[in-house]
């Protein structure tokens, strides 16, 4: 895409171009997954213009000028070098909260915010150990005269609404992207990193999550690693503690460099797979597949598997059931995402769960791993601090059936 070496990606069979239309779509894998993103536009007045669509996310538009460099993106910004980072004593448990995208997509406002706050208090979702109040993708506006991010009118002031959210006893999260755009496209992080996160900071923000889809506009997956250790170097200089959610869908071998363990990057989680979605097919798969990256979670640092559906009505109680057992052995993070003012008792039963909690949360940070598997069914076990093991049998069929096994550590 031109000279500033901007990512690129070829264009599957079945491109259209049919006089000044254009449509293509270009897919690549991420642990295990084929995500597709799909583009379509208009070529009106020497301009193309594409909507950028894809991963369950709103469009983002590209607008390319005739004759301009790199489709008219800004001038590219080289990530820095990499260098050590120290880790910001964050997140020893897996993080627990809420975030807004899975049930509200871009509907959430400052109301609705203050709404989940109230009901995570009341519904006792936050005596279970639930924090964590988090905005995904759509409170963004522009910037300000001095390149400061401005929020839209459904947000109209963050400092007091983050103010109302720790009066609860509460944090809360916010979202961005290392893009000029983010993936619904508004207001992204690109060039303004510190700028941002001091922001955050000034605002009372405890959380980001940092989103990569739409940065595959301005980087390759080999420039994320510095990316990312940029906004988190912006984090950490920004005054305030806060969390670091590194949501780029598995790319690039997060797992080997999200977290501290070769000092580059200070991360205390990182997403393994693509979106979930709200049914059995995208929940197992996701959930079963993570197998493979138990070596790499500790205290601070954590596999993310993505957002939690419980509640949100594609499956069964008893499926919903499965999706917080599996998600508390793999000590992932348990960010609600159903509408908790209203969610009935079922849906508050297993959010609240004691015990599947207590597994999730267990100090000494080893994420469960599979030690049978036969047919449908599969034995799961996670060693405990205090030198016990979680034992979970988990059914994925139809007919009830008996499981038998050893055990081994």
């Amino acid at each position: 895409m031109g000279q500033h070496g901007y990512n690129s990606r070829p264009v599957d069979d079945g491109g259209v171009a049919q006089g000044t239309h254009v449509r293509f779509s270009t897919t690549f894998a991420a642990r295990g997954q084929t995500l597709t993103t799909t583009c379509e536009g208009d070529i009106l007045n020497g301009e193309l213009r594409l909507k950028m669509a894809g991963g369950g996310r709103g469009p983002a538009e590209i607008v390319a000028k005739k004759g301009a460099d790199d489709a008219g993106l800004p001038k590219r910004i080289d990530p820095p070098a990499l260098r050590n980072v120290k880790y910001n004593g964050l997140a020893k448990s897996p993080p627990m909260g809420w975030n807004s995208w899975n049930h509200f997509k871009g509907q959430i406002d400052d109301a609705g915010v203050r709404g989940i706050a109230d009901a995570m208090v009341s519904s006792g979702m936050k005596d279970a150990g639930y924090q964590f109040v988090n905005i995904d993708d759509t409170w963004e506006s522009g910037r300000d005269a001095s390149g400061n991010i401005t929020t839209n009118k459904r947000f109209p002031d963050m400092k007091a609404l983050a103010d109302y959210v720790h009066n609860k006893g509460l944090k809360i999260g916010l979202y961005s992207s290392p893009d000029p755009k983010t993936c619904a496209g508004y207001e992204g992080s690109y060039g303004h990193e510190m700028q941002g996160a001091k922001q955050y900071a000034a605002w009372g923000f405890d959380y980001l999550k940092y989103d990569w889809w739409s940065a595959s506009a301005v980087y390759q997956d080999a420039d994320m690693h510095a990316v990312y250790q940029k906004m988190g170097d912006a984090l950490l200089a920004s005054g305030r503690a806060i969390v670091f959610s590194l949501c780029q869908y598995g790319r690039a071998n997060v797992q080997e460099w999200g977290s501290t363990v070769d000092c580059n990057l200070d991360g205390n989680l990182w997403r393994t797979t693509g979106d979930i979605s709200d049914n059995w097919r995208s929940m197992s798969t996701i959930g079963f597949g993570q197998n493979d990256l138990a070596t790499w979670a500790a205290p601070g640092h954590w596999n993310d598997p993505d957002m939690l559906e419980i509640g949100n009505g594609g499956i069964t109680a008893v499926e919903y059931r499965t999706h917080m057992s599996l998600w508390s052995m793999l000590a992932a993070p348990l960010l609600a995402g159903n509408d908790i003012r209203s969610m009935n008792d079922d849906t508050k039963e297993i959010l609240t769960n004691r015990e599947a909690i207590a597994v999730d949360q267990d100090q000494a940070g080893h994420q469960g791993h599979r030690v049978s598997q036969s047919g449908e069914t599969e034995t799961w076990i996670r060693e405990l601090a205090d030198g016990g093991v979680a034992v979970a049998l988990f059914n994925k069929g139809d007919p009830a059936v008996a499981i038998f096994g050893r055990i081994g550590i």
